[in-house]
């Protein structure tokens, strides 16, 4: 499959001619928008049905109103590029982590200055969710633990470290206590954010894990991979 997609990502460039036919009406021109980033967006997550949070390499997260297309807030403070964002649909807050091994939280109409900040991982943090009530707040990290913070303090409640467990993503399940993780040990994990146990554990995957949602009944877990030298990149429900 992935040297299909190749084949047909490098032939494209011969399609580009537009052709109307007749009685039918006219395709939609597409909306131009301004760069929201100077360099590569890494995360992006949605905070409202008009308004986006995205991170990117330039070390900036941009909370971007796409209806309009216009910028509405741009939060400098990270040292290192941002690796994830994620917030609480419809609230005021948006979290950010970044290779600087820091987690930063924002609040969208207020100072420009970080609200909170959550330090504790030795290396990059790769992964980010807030539970669905806004309290708390789960970060991993390649230094293969797992934190788990009080958003309104900063304090660390409880860490989880697993051996070759370094974190890709996190999703926290909606209206449960469960965070769904993947990992580059091939793993998808479900914990108990509780007592911050493993509480199942799928069967190991052939390829790297990279990412993990899950629907708004918490029934069923979507992970994707890239493969590897082209073969294998799927998604799967879980």
């Amino acid at each position: 499959m992935g040297k299909l997609q190749s084949k047909i990502s490098r032939s494209s460039l011969k399609y580009r001619t537009e052709i109307h036919v007749e009685g039918e009406p006219p395709s939609q021109i597409v909306q131009q928008y301004n760069p929201a980033h100077s360099d590569a967006v890494t995360s992006l997550a949605t905070l409202t049905s008009d308004l986006s949070v995205s991170g990117g390499k330039d070390k900036a997260v941009v909370i971007y109103n796409w209806r309009l297309g216009i910028m509405k807030r741009r939060f400098q403070g990270h040292e290192q590029g941002v690796t994830k964002v994620t917030c609480v649909f419809g609230s005021e807050r948006v979290f950010s982590a970044s290779r600087d091994k820091r987690v930063t939280m924002w609040k969208v109409d207020h100072s420009p200055e970080a609200a909170q900040e959550f330090a504790g991982h030795s290396l990059v943090v790769t992964g980010l969710a807030v539970s669905p009530d806004g309290i708390k707040l789960c970060t991993g990290s390649r230094d293969n633990t797992i934190c788990l913070w009080d958003v309104e303090t900063g304090v660390c409640l409880q860490t989880s470290a697993i051996s070759r467990n370094l974190v890709t993503h996190l999703c926290w399940v909606p209206r449960g206590p469960y965070i769904v993780q993947t990992s580059e040990d091939k793993q998808i994990r479900v914990w108990d954010s509780r007592a911050l146990q493993v509480a199942h554990e799928f069967p190991v995957k052939q390829y790297i894990q990279t990412h993990c949602d899950v629907n708004q009944d918490g029934h069923y877990c979507l992970t994707s991979s890239n493969g590897f030298g082209g073969q294998g990149c799927e998604a799967t429900n879980v």
